[in-house]
């Protein structure tokens, strides 16, 4: 059973949701909250695999709701939601540490599918909506973005890979390599830059210069 929490001001998204969720066989809902500001306390109550966040909320918003969510240890994964697609927080909020994001008019089975993806493990990778979305963004001298001049030649090729949205299969096909040589490339990527998973790695590569923005 994946467990979920509702982070968002709206109460009728929150219901949406928490009906779409709960009518699921291996998902359901074990808190809800209308702000970042009970985020911590619900979190230590509920103990949700995965967090569904509302970017903009008006008292604390998403961006640093995830932020002291992800300096715990073992924090949830977090999905932040928005309504625009071109939406400057939401790359703060990954930047922030959250696993993915999703627009509020993401079709119900899309949405499913995308908790189960993040509770996997895998993640939610959008190149072009990434690209448009760090071009809002100026690059940052985050931890992760130093770390990222430590990359051997050929990891630092598979990183630019990775965020092109390509596969490990994928990329052991354009890199003449093998599934088991990309895996432990991207492993050592991951800890080599201290994040948890592949967007994470990814910001880091477009806060380095390692990748371009789209201007």
């Amino acid at each position: 059973m994946i467990r979920i929490a509702l982070v968002d001001d709206e109460a009728l998204i929150r219901a949406g949701l928490a009906a779409l969720i709960d009518a699921e066989p291996d998902m359901g809902v074990v808190g809800q909250t209308e702000d970042g500001t009970g985020v911590p306390d619900m979190v230590a109550r509920t103990r949700p695999d995965l967090i569904l966040m509302d970017v903009r909320m008006p008292r604390l918003d998403g961006i640093q709701a995830t932020r002291t969510l992800t300096a715990r240890p073992h924090p949830p994964r977090v999905l932040v939601l928005t309504t625009f697609d071109n939406d400057a927080h939401v790359w703060d909020a990954l930047r922030a540490g959250a696993t993915g994001f999703l627009l509020k008019r993401t079709p119900p089975e899309d949405i499913l599918a995308a908790v189960r993806i993040a509770h996997r493990g895998d993640t939610l990778l959008f190149p072009t909506a990434l690209r448009d979305l760090a071009a809002t963004r100026p690059p940052a001298p985050t931890p992760a973005a130093r770390a990222v001049t430590t990359l051997t030649p050929r990891e630092s090729q598979t990183l630019t890979l990775i965020a092109q949205g390509l596969t490990n299969t994928e990329i052991a096909t354009r890199l003449h390599l093998g599934n088991e040589t990309v895996k432990t490339h991207v492993s050592n990527i991951l800890t080599k830059l201290g994040v948890r998973d592949r967007t994470q790695a990814v910001i880091a590569a477009y806060d380095a210069g390692l990748v371009r923005a789209r201007r």
